[in-house]
């Protein structure tokens, strides 16, 4: 099973928000069903970077590495990277 470490961007929230999962399909959907949460106010969410991990621990650290920076500018750095 593959992990994925992904970065979502909303437009009218301008923010961007990082998790992982083992289906990103389907995370991408329950994000844009309106909910409680960071991300349920909204659904415009849309993936802009993605990596991928073999294993759970490998992309939680990931995420919490990425999280931890909390600065949009090395964030929009790693995004565009990827290009």
């Amino acid at each position: 099973m593959v992990f994925i470490v992904y970065i979502l961007f909303s437009e009218s929230k301008n923010k961007f928000y990082i998790g992982f999962t083992s289906d990103l399909v389907e995370r991408v959907i329950r994000h844009n069903q309106k909910s409680k949460g960071f991300t349920g106010s909204v659904n415009d969410w849309k993936v802009v970077y993605t990596e991928n991990y073999e294993n759970k621990e490998l992309a939680h650290k990931r995420e919490l590495q990425i999280k931890s920076w909390k600065s949009r500018i090395k964030i929009q750095e790693l995004i565009s990277k990827k290009d």
